[in-house]
């Protein structure tokens, strides 16, 4: 524990955003990310705490490469059997142990890494007033990363629940933890669940 952590300051008007916790991403998908397992049950504890304002994101794959703008194209070329002309629909759902909490919890899908990529998700967060947005899921150094750069260029204020952020790998994960605790002092806090529970009682 941080000395630091004693510094974080009451949530209030808060949303949790719960990146990308689905099938594909499960030990036994295409794009598996073992240690979610791990964490999975701290997400749920965290989404039960506060079913009403999390929503969720699935990232979702194109039908076909062209489909995506450039780049884009390339990479679903490389990942073909990721598009859904290949993948299998179940593989682009929420894993079973989140997707009951669907309703009352909200769910948004979304073309690229970040959630913002949905522009509708910035809408409903300035209509709700959220001034904090509360993180988990996957992975730490992808889609979490793009979705905390963009809250941080909307003006959010970032909770990151270090406990239930997942990754497919271990470097990339432990690099964004060393980042977001040196370089983004003011606009992104680290809690662990246990702590999140302590400052967010809405």
């Amino acid at each position: 524990m941080r000395d630091a952590r004693s510094d974080v300051a009451e949530i209030r008007g808060a949303v949790h955003l719960c990146i990308d916790m689905q099938n594909i991403f499960a030990p036994d998908g295409l794009w598996a990310t073992p240690w979610m397992e791990r964490v999975l049950p701290t997400v749920v504890s965290v989404v039960a705490r506060h079913v009403e304002r999390t929503i969720f994101t699935r990232f979702i794959t194109p039908q076909d490469p062209e489909d995506r703008p450039g780049q884009w194209q390339s990479y679903f070329r490389r990942w073909r059997q990721a598009t859904r002309r290949h993948l299998p629909s179940s593989a682009l759902e929420l894993v079973p142990a989140l997707a009951r909490f669907v309703p009352p919890a909200a769910m948004i899908d979304k073309p690229a890494y970040s959630a913002f990529s949905n522009p509708g998700l910035a809408s409903l967060l300035v209509e709700k007033n959220v001034g904090t947005v509360v993180i988990s899921g996957a992975e730490t150094d992808v889609c979490v990363l793009s979705t905390v750069l963009s809250a941080v260029d909307l003006g959010f204020r970032i909770v990151l629940v270090e406990d239930a952020l997942c990754s497919s790998s271990d470097v990339g994960h432990d690099a964004l933890m060393t980042m977001y605790r040196t370089r983004f002092h003011g606009q992104v806090d680290l809690v662990t669940a246990e702590e999140l529970a302590e400052v967010w009682r809405e």
